[in-house]
């Protein structure tokens, strides 16, 4: 990739709005300073190769995600969580060939928890997913930078997503472990409390949850279940995983009742789902859906079709500002991609030393 000293251009965002190497918005030219600092701070060595980028399979050198991460405005702070970001989208489990080319909206949702959050200034609290904080917003359009140009999921070209979703210009927020009632959800799967991490998921946009009136679990819970329970997003018809980030207040009154995040899952995976009959339009189509839910599901009419296999494929957060009696839904893209856990330095949880709500890690 041309930096800013190998070009003659005089207007750079104009030149590298004609080279594609935009995501659509102007970018921050690349100094050779600016790109220094961040390999720098990714521990030298610019053509130490990272990843490799599906589809096109573009190699990421720590040199390219440096220029990416210049352009889309990070500080070279960011570097840690941006590298472990690509090598969990990397991974095999999560597909990235299959998430950058399919014809659904999907795309990775990136979850940040651990001291990390606040050291680069990362916001959890009020619009977690909208605009206003650098780190949020620059990390994830990084991110898709990167998918853009290294993975090639060019749109119309290698992605042949039919509508897209905002998602995809930048996707990334942070657990709000300071006001949560619970575990985090990395210390839920096995890391320690000081541990940093990086969690992705391949979903649809956030879908808002309402309910200002309930004051114990289940009526909070029975609206997350009602927006779950629908035979339009991606879950109900090919299964896999799906993300639910509960708001404060919220979680507050979950908590109140004396519930625990394993008690939350459990209730969300035991009360949502659809039944067949509605899922499959009573065979009016032929059985197109049968092949992409698990073998183990009962085809009847009235036999109940979860939204995902189990409650551990609920993934459950708690983020947000502390007034509103608001949640959301995120949908996964079903059972061809799996999330991805991964200490900032690139390391996987240790499996065995997963606990019921993390509290023996605490």
């Amino acid at each position: 990739m041309t930096t800013l000293a190998e070009t003659k251009t005089e207007d750079l965002v104009e030149y590298y709005f004609e080279q594609a190497w935009s995501d659509g918005l102007p970018v921050v030219p690349p100094t050779p300073e600016k790109i220094a600092a961040v390999i720098d701070a990714l521990g030298g060595d610019p053509e130490h190769l990272e990843a490799v980028v599906p589809p096109r399979r573009g190699g990421l050198t720590r040199q390219i995600l440096a220029v990416n991460m210049v352009m889309a405005g990070c500080k070279p702070e960011y570097a840690p969580v941006v590298r472990a970001a690509m090598l969990a989208l990397c991974s095999p489990a999560f597909n990235l060939n299959g998430v950058q080319a399919t014809t659904h909206m999907v795309s990775p949702l990136l979850v940040v928890n651990g001291p990390i959050r606040r050291e680069i200034g990362m916001n959890s609290g009020h619009n977690v997913f909208g605009s206003g904080n650098r780190a949020n917003a620059t990390i994830g359009r990084a991110i898709r930078m990167i998918l853009l140009s290294v993975g090639g999921g060019t749109p119309g070209d290698l992605d042949k997503s039919t509508l897209g979703s905002p998602a995809k210009y930048t996707y990334c927020i942070a657990e709000n472990e300071e006001i949560s009632p619970w575990a985090p959800y990395h210390v839920e799967h096995g890391m320690n409390p000081d541990d940093s991490s990086v969690f992705v998921i391949a979903s649809e946009p956030p879908h808002s949850v309402t309910n200002h009136i309930a004051d114990d679990a289940e009526g909070v819970l029975d609206s997350i279940i009602s927006a779950m329970s629908t035979i339009a997003h991606n879950n109900a018809v090919s299964s896999g995983s799906c993300a639910v980030v509960i708001g404060p207040e919220h979680a507050a009154t979950i908590s109140k009742s004396g519930w625990t995040r394993h008690d939350v899952r459990n209730y969300l995976w035991m009360n949502a789902g659809n039944k067949f009959s509605a899922l499959s339009f009573n065979d009016r189509y032929g059985k197109i859906y049968n092949r992409n839910l698990p073998r183990w599901y009962k085809r009847e009419p009235d036999a109940r079709i979860p939204i995902v296999p189990s409650a551990d494929d609920i993934h459950l957060f708690v983020a947000g500002g502390e007034a509103g009696r608001f949640s959301a839904f995120i949908p996964g893209w079903g059972h061809m991609t799996s999330p991805v856990l991964l200490r900032i330095d690139g390391t996987s949880p240790d499996a065995a030393a997963m606990c019921e709500d993390g509290t023996c890690r605490l």
